[in-house]
């Protein structure tokens, strides 16, 4: 294991292991010491990186409140109290969402249908603007404040952006900023649609964010609700077990690709350095405004997460 610190690869494994089981390793260059979580956002916890991981995705995939997940939690030995969840939640779901959200990079279809819905933050209607392929498969979505055409042009480049292509067609409601934005942002090829109708495979896949939001009772603030429902679109994507339209799956094969799915997931989350951690949080803060980090650490102190010691 490289160190790091200095990233040298001449380390030596200790016998001390870490009060979570994680082995200690020993730099021979800059004589560090460290453990196999020093590198990865996980670092600093007092529980295992598998059980935030589990916490944050059953938070996201599931309809429970943050109560329900400490008390599920509870009953199998883990004790945490519901502020805990919310923590994790701040600081995990964003850095899980954008590495869902690069793996998605070309594998959108040609053609895409946008709509946007309503939802109730902190007793105010705002606007989740969503796009699917023909398939469903997610393109993207963007919590605006507003429906008008600044939030159009800014949803449609985020798009692109995400996908890394412009579509041949875009199937929207009747709204008067589609056609403006569509022709500053993806030009004249791209053909525009209007129609209620066609878009109805889209309205039906607002259900899923739309009944995880009614158990949730709301949302108290705008960064909140927008970080929620970025990470939990991608999640759901994640596991969307067809990307082919009226593709049948047996329920062996959903369980087995589950699993394997969420076994790389893990993988995928622990891999992730410091420095990439800092790097996403600081291209999202152009786009979601999330908690800041120094409010995230001042958080994270206040639950005593956050300790010096490498053994812990």
């Amino acid at each position: 294991m490289n160190c790091p610190h200095c990233t040298s690869p001449s380390t030596k494994e200790q016998r001390q292991k870490t009060t979570l089981g994680y082995r200690t390793f020993r730099c021979s260059a800059c004589k560090h010491l460290f453990n196999e979580r020093t590198s990865t956002p996980f670092n600093y916890l007092e529980y295992p990186t598998d059980i935030v991981l589990l916490v944050v995705v059953w938070r996201l995939r599931y309809k429970l409140s943050l109560r329900d997940v400490a008390e599920m939690f509870l009953e199998r030995g883990w004790a945490f109290t519901h502020e805990t969840v919310r923590d994790w939640e701040t600081r995990f779901a964003p850095l899980l969402a954008d590495q869902l959200r690069g793996k998605r990079y070309g594998q959108a279809g040609r053609s895409w249908y946008v709509d946007e819905t309503y939802l109730k933050v902190h007793g105010k209607w705002c606007y989740l603007y969503r796009a699917i392929d023909h398939d469903g498969n997610l393109v993207d979505s963007m919590l605006s404040e507003k429906r008008n055409m600044e939030a159009a042009q800014r949803f449609f480049k985020q798009a692109v952006a995400v996908i890394g292509s412009t579509p041949q067609q875009v199937t929207t409601d009747g709204h008067a900023s589609y056609p403006r934005a569509i022709h500053e942002i993806m030009g004249d090829h791209v053909q525009h649609r209007t129609s209620k109708y066609l878009n109805n495979q889209l309205e039906q896949d607002h259900r899923g964010i739309k009944q995880q939001y009614y158990s949730m009772h709301g949302f108290g603030s705008f960064e909140s609700a927008a970080r929620f429902c970025h990470a939990f679109d991608e999640l759901r994507h994640y596991f969307r077990f067809s990307s082919i339209r009226g593709k049948k799956v047996s329920l062996a094969q959903q369980r087995q690709l589950f699993c394997e799915r969420f076994a790389a997931l893990q993988e995928l989350m622990v891999a992730i350095p410091v420095l990439a951690t800092w790097s996403i949080r600081s291209r999202k803060s152009r786009i979601r405004k999330p908690l800041h980090e120094a409010e995230a650490r001042k958080c994270s102190d206040k639950q005593g997460k956050r300790m010096s010691s490498p053994y812990l």
